[in-house]
């Protein structure tokens, strides 16, 4: 069994982490290696970046329950609304 489909899938994702390496500062690497995973994310579930961001701040800002904190990841999020 190879692992050569999930190692291709997941190295933008690790490049993106390391390129924080660089950071000037701690907290700022941190910050960037944490976002740069998160907007990966996307790519994976054909979520344009913007629409989700929108909704899902939009969500958050208008009360969303922080229980139901599943249904605004990313492989969840309804690309039509």
């Amino acid at each position: 069994m190879s692992s050569n489909v999930v190692e291709r899938a997941i190295r933008p994702i690790t490049l993106n982490r390391k390129k924080a390496l660089f950071a000037e500062y701690d907290d700022e690497g941190k910050n960037w290696g944490r976002i740069a995973s998160f907007i990966e994310t996307y790519k994976p579930n054909n979520v344009v970046p913007y629409a989700y961001l929108e909704a899902t701040l939009e969500a958050i800002a208008t009360g969303h329950l922080a229980a139901r904190i599943e249904v605004l990841m990313p492989w969840n999020f309804d690309k039509q609304a």
